[in-house]
């Protein structure tokens, strides 16, 4: 049991520094109005173990507090990640589907990240509010619908039964 638990703790870790990692190499599109925050895609995780809202949250926090917008990005925008990937994981549980599940979870971030990280460029930077959550909405439809949801498909495909990512 401890063994899982410290496995967990390591893998959950590792999608923190990837995820912070990738937000900041990619710093030019992963912040303002027009975003396309890659390290996004991992958000998916959250549909296989719910302990990656760990990780997620804690990488999100590492690139807001290294590159963001100052308090405000750190605050709103790890809470946009952490209500994305906790709907995430609950769309997962409850919705027995698993593709439909998948399509349902990937919206999420859509949602939360448009409406929190739009209303919070629009405050800090005084961005155009609508205009600010559609075009962050868009960025994270594009990045973990469009993106995300094949290549996870595929990385399921590929690897079923080789490779155990919880």
């Amino acid at each position: 049991m401890k063994e899982n638990l410290t496995r967990k703790l390591v893998k959950a870790a590792l999608v923190a520094a990837i995820y912070a990692a990738l937000t900041m190499v990619l710093a030019p599109i992963s912040y303002g109005p027009v975003q396309f925050r890659l390290s996004e895609v991992l958000v998916l995780l959250a549909f296989v173990d719910p302990f990656y809202i760990v990780g997620l949250t804690v990488g999100c926090l590492l690139a807001n507090i290294l590159g963001g917008l100052g308090p405000m990005d750190i605050v709103f925008g790890t809470l946009a990640t952490f209500l994305s990937v906790s709907a995430i994981s609950l769309t997962a549980k409850y919705i027995k589907s698993k593709t439909v599940s998948l399509i349902i979870s990937s919206i999420w971030p859509t949602i939360f990240n448009g409406v929190i990280i739009g209303w919070m460029l629009n405050y800090v930077i005084g961005a155009p509010l609508i205009l600010t959550m559609l075009q962050v909405g868009i960025g994270e439809f594009v990045v973990v619908t469009v993106i995300g949801v094949p290549v996870f498909k595929f990385i399921e495909n590929k690897y079923k039964g080789r490779i155990a990512l919880q």
